[in-house]
């Protein structure tokens, strides 16, 4: 009677170390929208520096082949390394069906900044005038402004893709406004640093 309690417990203890391992799915952002876009057209938006600025950024330095830039300026004016996704690059690309490319947090969280992310776009015809834009974006790490991190581009990806809509719906993007806007915070900036130098 021992010898069988001990045969199965010792065949459980097997049975578990021999099952398989479930782990926690990555954390990712999953966004989806479907634009008012042909498939040439949605493609065209996210692989050439007319399409971003139509709807994503005032600038943009892209080229649509694996390793080529895809450098988003939020900010052109800014410093070199502070525009926005300075450096970026596509990683991957199958004509009209999805691109992929690095990511980096934006300058004010320098610690994940320091880092990269991966985003993957796919796109998917729905019919003659209308595109499925599906977006997962990926590579978190833990801990210290990660957090912080993926909450801003969960809400930025919102943004980004409502902009995408919009823009084919509406027209393209101004972007005069937030240009002005940016423009008046360096100066604003530039007089407060005078203005605490101390008088010689």
């Amino acid at each position: 009677m021992k010898k069988n309690r001990v045969a199965s417990m010792t065949l459980a203890a097997l049975a578990a170390t021999s099952a398989p391992c479930v782990l926690a799915a990555e954390r990712a952002i999953e966004k989806e929208l479907i634009v008012r876009a042909t498939l040439d057209e949605a493609w065209s938006a996210w692989t050439t520096r007319e399409g971003i600025t139509s709807f994503f950024a005032p600038d943009a330095k892209v080229e649509a082949r694996v390793g080529g830039p895809f450098q988003i300026y939020m900010d052109p004016g800014a410093a070199p390394g502070s525009k926005g996704a300075d450096d970026m690059r596509y990683l991957a690309l199958q004509p009209k069906k999805m691109i992929s490319f690095d990511w980096n947090a934006p300058p004010h969280l320098p610690e994940a900044r320091a880092q990269r992310t991966f985003v993957i776009v796919r796109f998917e015809k729905v019919d003659e005038t209308s595109t499925r834009v599906r977006l997962h974006h990926t590579g978190w790490g833990d801990g210290g402004e990660w957090d912080k991190t993926y909450a801003y581009f969960d809400r930025s990806w919102g943004f980004v893709l409502g902009n995408m809509k919009k823009r084919f719906e509406q027209g393209p993007q101004d972007w005069s406004a937030w240009l002005k806007q940016l423009e008046d915070m360096r100066s604003a900036a530039a007089a407060k640093a005078a203005a605490s130098k101390p008088t010689p």
